[in-house]
């Protein structure tokens, strides 16, 4: 399974991939805007066992590497709902700070919701975005995500309380 943009190639992450891994996701900035269940530092061992989670996650194809020129650069993904909200899934992606500003995180996130919505019944896909981080809020409305809500001081990173803001995207309707 590979998704081709004018740039990019998203694909499954794969042995190989670790050092790359590694040398994008090991940068303190990344991790700012990230959860925290994404380590710092990063180390090969964490590498590894983010591949080995890959490779047995029984899961359609919902954590991938976004590879630039034959390197992996970065990643997305979607942790999908369940019970009552089943219908939703919720995207995430980072990029190493080496990219930053050319625009490659929405280019991927464009095609992996196209993806997404072609692929699987999802009718909703959302993102949350630590206020702060304007820079993803505006990758999110690029690919045509909107902010529905701000939850206020709901994160709490490097010891203080942050507002985090809800973006979403619809199914398109049939014409």
């Amino acid at each position: 399974m590979k998704i081709e943009t004018e740039r990019l190639v998203l694909r499954p992450w794969c042995v190989g991939d670790e050092a790359a891994l590694a040398r994008h996701a090991n940068n303190r900035k990344v991790w700012l805007n990230l959860r925290d269940r994404f380590p710092h530092p990063y180390t090969l061992q964490n590498a590894r066992d983010w591949l080995a989670h890959c490779a047995s996650d029984p899961q359609p194809m919902f954590n991938l590497a976004i590879e630039h020129e034959g390197e992996p650069i970065g990643g997305m993904g979607l942790v999908p709902m369940t019970d009552v909200s089943r219908f939703s899934a919720e995207v995430g992606y980072w990029l190493g700070e080496a990219v930053w500003g050319r625009g490659f995180a929405s280019e991927a996130l464009r095609s992996f919701t196209a993806y997404v919505f072609e692929g699987f019944s999802f009718e909703r896909l959302e993102a949350r975005v630590f206020a702060p981080n304007r820079a993803s809020a505006r990758v999110l409305e690029k690919a045509g995500y909107e902010r529905e809500a701000t939850l206020r001081r709901s994160v709490f990173k490097e010891g203080q309380f942050l507002d985090s803001h809800v973006y979403v995207r619809f199914r398109p309707r049939p014409k």
